[in-house]
């Protein structure tokens, strides 16, 4: 089954890029890349238009956070259907950043996910432990406690890609080996199976971020679970086409 799901890689340039920064990224985006391979960049929610107006129409662009519902009195926050006015079909929500630097909670997250999809848009959820998390065993009663908090608001999980990213492994360059991550994503399958269906497991994409980079990329792709990643930085780069290519 894992072939028969799509390979996706994101990009997530977070608070990054000016227009120039954009031109520049378009240019090496006219690739070539894997046909096979679905591809989505986040953008800065102010170069949204910008960016979706100027990229090649066969790479999505996605918003990098969204508000739980359609419009009120929410300062400095954007609503799934302002994001789909800007011609944009998709979110990342629940990003690390957004987890433990702002303070957003599981909860919040989930709502989130919910009015998301609800609002027809389509939502990369992210997951992932801490160091402290890790080295205390507690990787899977913490990823799955993020998941447990999702599910009663994911209404469409065909419009899901679940991001797995361990937090000490963003942008630090420490990576998962592709063991340690095939070990994750096969048991996030398994939880999928056990407490959705057996369906959702099978057909629902689970991609990993944390320092992908075009020296590791190949190898991370090699593996049965992972069905893609999630890139920050390299993502920047002309390397974030070699990433795209991994299962080329």
């Amino acid at each position: 089954m894992a072939n028969q799901r799509k390979f996706f890689v994101g990009g997530n340039w977070k608070m990054n890029g000016d227009k120039a920064a954009i031109d520049g990224i378009i240019s090496f985006m006219k690739g070539p890349l894997n046909a096979d391979t679905e591809v989505v960049v986040g953008c800065p929610q102010c170069y949204l238009m910008y960016t979706r107006e100027h990229m090649p129409a066969n790479i999505g662009v996605a918003a990098q956070n969204c508000y739980k519902t359609a419009k009120g009195a929410f300062t400095g926050e954007i609503s799934p259907a302002m994001i789909k006015d800007c011609g944009c079909e998709w979110v990342i929500l629940g990003h690390s950043e957004r987890r433990n630097v702002f303070g957003e909670p599981d909860q919040l997250i989930s709502e989130k996910v919910g009015h998301a999809l609800e609002a027809g848009l389509k939502v990369i959820p992210c997951i992932g432990e801490k160091l402290e998390e890790r080295e205390s065993n507690r990787t899977e009663e913490v990823v799955f406690a993020q998941m447990k908090a999702l599910v009663p608001n994911i209404s469409d999980w065909s419009r899901v890609v679940i991001a797995y990213e361990p937090v000490w492994a963003i942008g630090t360059g420490k990576t998962a080996t592709p063991e340690q991550a095939q070990d994750v994503h096969a048991k996030l399958r398994q939880w999928l199976r056990d407490n959705v269906s057996p369906q959702v497991a099978e057909s629902t994409r689970i991609i990993y971020g944390g320092s992908v980079s075009a020296g590791n990329c190949k190898e991370l792709a090699k593996t049965g679970d992972i069905d893609g990643f999630l890139v920050g930085g390299a993502s920047l780069k002309p390397d974030f086409v070699t990433i795209i290519n991994a299962r080329a």
